[in-house]
């Protein structure tokens, strides 16, 4: 610096010096520092002041956003975080998985540890990457949502962390507010607080929706969505499927590769690209490398996407239904109890409903684990006997034959299997468990014969009038038979009237019973559909309830044969299970008392001979194997339903055949009756669970008889103990007896006597009676025989049986009547040296004689053969005489080798004789083709006993195929005035044809 630069810098210097050092400008400079010192106070000040207001009413904002959400304690957190839906689960018996019952959302819960690492990160990496960070809340989140609250942003957005998310869905509601927003962040900051990560992590994992399954159902939790799109678990997914599943929360329908109906979407592209996002992401935050991310990013994702899978409504529909039905009245009954009602109460109709539908939703929300009995092999076989069986019948008004059948364990109750139809697209209806049909003569030993010898009325050899009767009925008359019009066998034991299913016989028996309210055994043994009315009704007897029963229902009463007379209720639901492994409902056998096991086992040892050689004789030889079957056929009236039930020592099993809107089965189809049609079904279905389980079907035991029973021989008449009378008329049989009912008294209904023969029927011979036409034999007294029902027999001759079994029995009240005067002259023919004659048209006549040149060389009996071989050369004739011995006038002559008679005036007289008898023949025609049809119906009734041929059937069989000609319910006066509905029922009474 130069001298002149420094006296400068100096003389500015001294000028500065003096103006600071100057009093009034020191003056001013203290006044202008306390002004602005005094500035930056108040700005200092005014600042701090505005920061705390703003603090004090955001605080304040946010205070009164979250006023009316309660303080949640651990316990209520934990209770709404894990109170979602999940799909309740069925399985078969041996806890064979069968499927998930329909719901709206189909859920399967799952534990984080069986959940694939890689579908754990890709969901982190995707919607929270700062999951294992933060608190519950991503501060610039907050931030984000109150700049977008207050400026009134149009797209209000949450970038909400996993704890945030599992708030809204399960806590608070899907609401876009600042209001919703301040909640959810409160209570994220306490879940944070109370669970773990993991916690969290798989409680998200199982909320999440996350669109449809390839049955097109909706799903929601990672479990659905891997078994519902890939087909496979949770835990094994692999990096591409899992970073499918985790891009699918943000947009589940937009991006799920299903439709509603459970096909692959045409394009895939949105779900493809969104998978490619969550690679990326995945990529960037380090869980996989550069070459995973390579091999991912490549791969075809929709090979992995598993074909259209169908429900197990639609694979079983009336199995799911039915197991949904029941598991529902169980819940209901269960819930009504919770909260202190009692079973009887929920007979309120308007109580049951309400338990109901709580149970209904429940079962579809509470993700309970149902235990069936079915057994899934053997079901599954009868459905495929079912769809194959050629046999069932001709489709009438567009209506196929229908099916039904079930099989039912006797000890347990279980129902193994059933059939409830043969098409559930085409009809609903579950004929096995719900549909109501008249079950005919499968009533008879369920309300006739077990009822009858528990109560000490009835005994296998009991005795029964079997020819047609007129049972008063009101103001008319009921007028039971058997089928086909025949079968009447004048007098038959309770075995061979149950074997044959004789109708007549097993009318009369419930007639002595009635009055003991033997409808009540049917309740006992289930039946739920018991009315008033059927207590009274005499036709119930051949099955002709009110209302009708279940193939259930019928098989399962059938059961308590066999249990020894114990009644087990079938049931299907073994136990249910919730979520957590709580059994809220477990099957208890609960048996009932029907039957003492001596009256169980007799009634069995019945049935045994149906199915041995009886009206279901043909079902032996389709069998697969071998068992000691107890059963009974069944038809209802005009041919409306076809049953066959029978049971073993382990299994009950039935089968039903009918139209759902009631049509006759009668006819042949395939070369087979309607009887045989539904026996062959019968048999391939029990076949068919033989083959897969043997030892269950096919037991090695026996029927055992207990105690108590004894063996007796008995008149075969009258059910008394055998007199010498009886023995010598060839009438004794023996048969089984509870001990305490064996017949005591002996015989005393016969005596010596004679009788005569005309046709086929004896009558009491008289005083007058020419004893060359008379037999001697044993006099049978009606009025010993009220117990047989002879009061309600239209003809109390016909009770004596017919056949060489019958000896010479005939009814002393058995008698012919004399007309007054002799007969008339008989017209005959000769030939090939046989005098020939028909049958007197006068109904006295008991005989006839033979005269050769003037003289008698034969007496005839009426009930004989009316021909007599003449001898060489000579004149014949012959006469008639009546049943007090009056002859009538001669026959006109005949001449041994001669065609025709000598004189003119034996030929006048002659022919107007044989006008006479053609006449009187004619009038006879109708009467002695009636004999004669009696005659072959016998026959008849004999010979199919002894067959064996597989392809033949006993003798109520082949009444079976013919045409039914002989209602059993007629009215006596058919110009009385209308009838009530009860008369109506009982006209309509149950006609069986087995």
């Amino acid at each position: 610096m130069n001298n002149n630069q420094k006296d400068r810098f100096q003389t500015v210097w001294k000028q500065l010096t003096r103006f600071f050092q100057n009093e009034k400008t020191q003056k001013n400079a203290r006044v202008t520092y306390q002004v602005i010192w005094n500035l930056t106070l108040i700005l200092i000040i005014v600042g701090i002041l505005g920061f705390s207001f703003a603090g004090g009413v955001g605080a304040g904002y946010f205070a009164a956003l979250v006023n009316d959400e309660p303080v949640r304690s651990k316990e209520d957190l934990k209770k709404d975080i894990y109170n979602y839906e999940e799909t309740s689960e069925v399985y078969f018996a041996d806890n064979v998985y069968l499927g998930k019952l329909k719901s709206d959302l189909e859920r399967e819960e799952v534990s984080i540890d069986k959940v694939s690492e890689y579908l754990k990160n890709a969901v982190i990496a995707t919607e929270d990457e700062y999951f294992y960070e933060h608190d519950g809340v991503v501060p610039k989140a907050i931030l984000r949502a109150i700049y977008q609250e207050f400026t009134n942003a149009s797209v209000q957005s949450g970038g909400s962390t996993l704890t945030q998310q599992l708030i809204k869905n399960q806590v608070l509601t899907n609401e876009v507010s600042f209001d919703r927003k301040a909640k959810e962040i409160l209570l994220a900051l306490r879940v944070e607080k109370f669970f773990e990560k993991e916690e969290i992590l798989e409680t998200y994992l199982n909320v999440s929706t996350l669109g449809r399954n390839s049955s097109g159902r909706n799903i929601a939790g990672v479990e659905s969505a891997a078994e519902g799109i890939f087909g496979v678990e949770a835990k094994d997914l692999t990096l591409p499927q899992s970073a499918f599943i985790a891009g699918l929360p943000q947009s589940p329908f937009g991006y799920t590769p299903y439709t509603q109906k459970g096909t692959l979407k045409e394009n895939q592209e949105p779900g493809i690209n969104r998978m490619k996002t969550v690679l990326k992401r995945m990529y960037s935050n380090g869980y996989i490398t550069k070459e995973q991310y390579d091999k991912a990013m490549a791969y075809d994702i929709t090979k992995d996407f598993i074909g259209k899978k169908a429900l197990p409504s639609e694979k079983y529909p009336w199995l799911t239904y039915e197991i949904e039905k029941r598991s529902i009245e169980i819940l209901s009954v269960s819930l009504a109890k919770e909260d202190g009602y009692e079973e009887k109460d929920l007979k309120n109709d308007d109580l049951k409903d309400q338990y109901v539908a709580l149970a209904d939703r429940k079962l579809r929300q509470n993700g309970y684990q149902i235990y069936t009995t079915v057994n899934k092999k053997v079901y599954d076989k009868m459905q495929e006997v079912t769809k194959n069986y050629p046999n069932f019948g001709y489709d009438k008004a567009g209506e196929p034959v229908e099916a039904g059948a079930i099989l039912i364990e006797n000890k347990t109750g279980k129902i193994i299997s059933f059939v409830g139809g043969r098409d559930f697209k085409r009809e609903q209806t579950n004929h096995a468990t719900t549909s109501l049909r008249s079950n005919g003569s499968t009533m008879k030993p369920l309300l006739v014969y077990g009822p009858g010898i528990e109560l000490g009325k009835i005994s296998p050899g009991s005795v029964s009038a079997n020819v047609p009767i007129s049972i008063p009925a009101g103001s008319k008359a009921w007028r039971p038979g058997n089928y086909g019009g025949g079968s009447y066998t004048g007098v038959t034991t309770a075995r061979e009237a149950l074997k044959n299913s004789y109708n007549i016989p097993a009318a009369l028996f419930y007639k002595k019973i009635i009055n003991l309210s033997p409808a009540s055994y049917l309740e006992k043994m289930g039946f739920s559909t018991v009315t008033k009315g059927d207590y009274s009704n005499l036709s119930m007897s051949l099955g002709a309830m009110n209302k009708g029963v279940t193939v259930e229902e019928n098989v399962n009463a059938f059961g308590t044969f066999a249990n020894s007379g114990e009644f087990i209720d079938a049931y299907m639901i073994d136990k249910i299970v919730s979520k957590d492994g709580k059994v809220i409902y477990e099957h208890k056998v609960k048996p009932v008392d029907v039957f003492s096991p001596q009256a169980a086992y007799l009634t069995l040892d019945m049935m045994r001979d149906v199915v041995n050689s009886g009206t279901a004789a043909s079902v032996r030889n389709r069998l697969a194997f071998s068992s000691d079957w107890a059963g009974k056929t069944g038809t209802s009236q005009d041919y409306w339903d076809a049953w066959f039930v029978a049971t073993n020592p382990n299994v009950s099993f039935g089968t039903w055949l009918g139209y759902d809107t009631p049509k006759s089965l009668q006819g042949t189809y395939n070369g087979l009756e309607y009887n045989k049609r539904n026996m062959y079904y019968w048999a391939d279905l029990i076949n068919a669970a033989y083959k897969v389980d043997p030892k269950l079907v096919d037991p090695d035991k026996r029927f055992e008889m207990p105690g108590g029973i004894v063996s007796r021989s008995f008149c075969g008449v009258s059910g008394l103990l055998p007199s010498s009378a009886c023995q010598k008329a060839g009438l004794v049989k023996s048969d089984l007896f509870i001990a305490k009912y064996a017949p005591s008294r002996a015989d005393d209904s016969f005596i010596d006597g004679q009788y005569v023969s005309v046709g086929s029927k004896r009558y009491a011979a008289l005083p007058q009676t020419p004893g060359e036409f008379t037999s001697g034999g044993f006099m049978l007294n009606p009025d010993s025989f009220a117990d047989i029902g002879l009061q309600y027999v239209n003809d109390p001759g016909s009770v004596i049986p017919g056949g060489e079994k019958s000896g010479n029995v005939v009814g002393a009240k058995a008698k012919l009547n004399d007309n007054g005067k002799a007969p008339d002259p008989l017209s005959i023919t000769i030939s090939n040296d046989k005098i020939t004659w028909g049958l007197h048209h006068e109904g006295d006549v008991v005989g006839y004689r033979v005269y050769k040149d003037g003289k008698k060389v034969a007496s005839i009996n009426a009930g004989g053969s009316l021909v007599y071989k003449v001898g060489s050369g000579g004149s014949y004739y012959v006469t008639a005489v009546d049943i007090v011995g009056k002859e009538s006038a001669p026959s006109q002559r005949v001449e041994s080798g001669a065609k025709k008679t000598g004189s003119k005036e034996d030929s006048a007289k002659n022919k107007d004789d044989r006008g006479k008898d053609k006449v009187a023949n004619e009038d006879k025609k109708p009467d002695s083709k009636e004999k004669n049809g009696s005659d072959k119906d016998k026959d008849k009734d004999k010979e199919p006993e002894k067959e064996t041929d597989k392809d033949k059937e006993p003798a109520q069989d082949k009444d079976q195929n013919k045409e039914n000609t002989d209602k059993e319910i007629q009215e006596t006066d058919k110009d009385q005035d209308t009838v009530n509905d009860k008369e109506k029922e009982t006209d309509k009474a149950e006609e069986e044809e087995e």
